[in-house]
């Protein structure tokens, strides 16, 4: 299984676009979890609105599929302004992004996602641009080469990216509101996982729900995924119901246990118990051993192991810690 195919990754893959647009809210009220990161836009949106400005330029960070361009949507319908969308690597040239910000209207919101992928040269035509409303070009060569600066009309930059310490400084500076959205609960998820079952016109139990919101790795995108798996499962072998022993089957067949982990996971944190007695172990010498690539491991499998407190990074390599041989029922010795 590889990274793209696995139920528990919590990159957007091309299954889930469609149900995650219908289950998007519109509005900050409707919006679960992020209670801070709600709260301090409440406050900004509504100063914008009332001045008849612009919102500041927003940032938005944190893991994969806790909701960054569906808060992006929700403040430009907040804000009643129209919505524009691209990414970072779909930015090429300087000329792409400035006939993008040529085009937009009086305080509309451009969204860029993944915006720590911008291209350098592509970079700077934004901080004038985020700064005074402007684009500054150089007309001519040589010695009579001069500067010109187009006005451009005030807008709303929302940049989402997964790393924000990719970002350069001077284009971190110019986000006047910076938020990081945080892993969900169990009872944020529970919550979501049953307005998206009343949305899709699922008969969901309570248990059930909370059963699909303990594995889906704090990430509301899992679990909806989980969700329209579990539907499944449950249209051939319930009549359609799910209840929490159709939604344990199903779970179990997909191979992921009671913490979410799947088969990758355990295949990580086994290797590294059986092979290497609990680590340290080299990230390197983990890839070669389990046939995957380091950057990988690093990026996409190991954060979840981190956040669970069952793996730890040492000067020396990786370690197993004692959650995890708890997890598997044997017995850890301490080093």
């Amino acid at each position: 299984m590889n990274e793209e195919e696995r139920f528990v990754q919590s990159t957007k893959n091309l299954t889930d676009a469609e149900i995650e647009n219908s289950l998007r809210p519109t509005s900050l009220d409707d919006y679960i979890g992020q209670t801070k990161v709600k709260e301090a836009l409440s406050v900004y949106i509504q100063a914008a609105k009332s001045r008849k400005e612009s919102l500041d330029h927003v940032l938005l960070y944190g893991p994969p599929g806790l909701g960054k361009t569906t808060l992006s949507h929700i403040i430009a319908n907040e804000l009643g302004s129209q919505f524009k969308v691209t990414s970072g690597p779909a930015i090429e040239h300087a000329a792409d992004l400035a006939a993008i910000l040529t085009n937009l209207n009086q305080n509309d919101v451009l969204f860029i996602d993944e915006i720590h992928r911008l291209n350098k040269t592509v970079e700077e035509i934004l901080y004038p641009a985020m700064e005074d409303f402007a684009l500054d070009f150089i007309v001519g060569k040589g010695p009579s080469a001069r500067n010109m600066r187009l006005k451009i009309k005030p807008f709303t930059l929302i940049g989402a990216t997964t790393r924000a310490g990719m970002l350069t400084n001077p284009l971190r500076d110019r986000f006047g509101v910076i938020c990081r959205l945080e892993l969900y609960s169990a009872d944020e998820l529970k919550i979501i996982i049953k307005r998206s079952a009343r949305i899709l016109g699922i008969n969901i139990d309570d248990d059930a729900s909370g059963e699909i919101a303990k594995r889906s790795r704090g990430t509301p995108r899992i679990a909806n995924r989980l969700l329209k798996s579990v539907r499944d499962y449950a249209q051939v072998h319930g009549e359609g119901h799910v209840n929490k022993a159709i939604a344990d089957k199903t779970l179990q067949v997909m191979e992921i246990d009671d913490l979410g982990l799947d088969t990758i996971d355990r295949k990580i944190l086994l290797t590294m118990i059986n092979k290497f007695g609990g680590g340290p172990v080299g990230l390197d010498t983990l890839a070669a051993t389990i046939s995957e690539d380091a950057t990988t491991i690093e990026d996409v499998y190991e954060p979840y192991l981190l956040q669970l407190g069952f793996v730890s990074r040492t000067p020396r390599g990786r370690i197993v810690l004692e959650g995890a041989y708890k997890h598997f029922g044997m017995e850890y010795v301490a080093k």
